[in-house]
């Protein structure tokens, strides 16, 4: 038995819903859009933009809606790039860049950019160009950070119109050509002995003024001790002569004969001096130091 004999036992309404069942099948299956979330549909209708799907379950127009673009809108990262640029000073540098950015509008980065990761490129090499162009050598070493931001808001500027989101750029190194690196090399050792003299002059000077002023510290030292004793001398006259003013000729008298007893008394401690020779003037005053003493009782 062939098959034309075989469909004359199957009923008509049985095949009907046999294909209206494969037909909603094959609807479900084309209407239906489940999204990862990394990523975002481009839906076209007849050719032109109808939406963009975003992550989960989505439902589309089965047969007429499709998806033409699968985009993934995780950070990206292009390849490392290296270009040539000339600085303010005339010093040609290497300069090796990396650009990490997102895709957050599908529906311009298909329609408006053919090879995103190309165009983004150029457009850095040109920003970075541009950018050391306006700065000295010894700036771009410096100001390394200030001249990455600078990068990275003029690639945002210029690709945003095709709904890219710069994330971050970074200066992974710049290099210099061998006779530059040899003239830096030599600039750098003149600077380095430069500073050493620089620093020796500045110790040599800095002890020189510390001698100075240990000179200066001991004169007025000194010069505080002849103060004080000169002090102390200007009191023990004043007291002396006070006591000739209240007490007249005798106390003087009696200061006098005061220091002969004490200079004799210092003569007889001395070693191998037993025998002392007094002055008769010296008796004199003993015996007018003794009356003075009597008298002052």
């Amino acid at each position: 038995m062939n098959f034309m004999d075989f469909l004359p036992s199957v009923g008509g309404g049985t095949i009907v819903v046999g294909l209206l069942a494969l037909f909603v099948i094959i609807s479900i299956f084309l209407g239906v859009r489940v999204v990862p979330q990394s990523e975002k549909y481009v839906v076209e209708r007849f050719g032109r933009l109808k939406s963009v799907l975003g992550p989960g379950i989505n439902l589309i127009v089965p047969f007429i809606d499709r998806v033409r673009h699968k985009i993934s809108i995780l950070e990206r990262q292009l390849p490392n790039s290296s270009q040539d640029a000339i600085t303010a000073d005339n010093v040609l540098v290497q300069v090796e860049t990396s650009v990490f950015y997102r895709i957050l509008q599908p529906e311009k980065t298909v329609y408006r950019i053919r090879d995103v990761d190309g165009a983004i490129a150029t457009t850095v090499a040109g920003i970075v160009r541009s950018e050391i162009g306006k700065m000295e050598l010894d700036e771009v070493q410096s100001n390394r950070s200030a001249l990455i931001a600078s990068i990275k808001s003029l690639v945002e500027s210029a690709v945003d119109d095709w709904g890219i989101e710069v994330t971050r750029a970074e200066i992974l190194d710049v290099n210099l050509d061998q006779q530059t690196r040899q003239a830096m090399l030599q600039q750098l050792n003149a600077e380095r002995a430069r500073r050493a003299q620089v620093t020796e002059a500045e110790g040599k000077r800095r002890a020189v003024e510390l001698a100075a002023d240990a000179d200066l510290y001991a004169a007025e030292q000194k010069a505080k001790a002849r103060r004080v004793q000169a002090d102390a001398e200007a009191y023990a006259t004043g007291v002396v002569a006070a006591a000739i003013a209240d007490n007249g000729l005798e106390a003087a008298q009696y200061q006098i004969a005061l220091k002969q007893v004490e200079s004799l008394v210092a003569l007889g401690e001395g070693d191998g001096k037993q025998t002392i020779i007094v002055p008769s003037d010296a008796i004199q005053a003993f015996g007018n130091a003794f009356k003075m003493l009597r008298g002052g009782a």
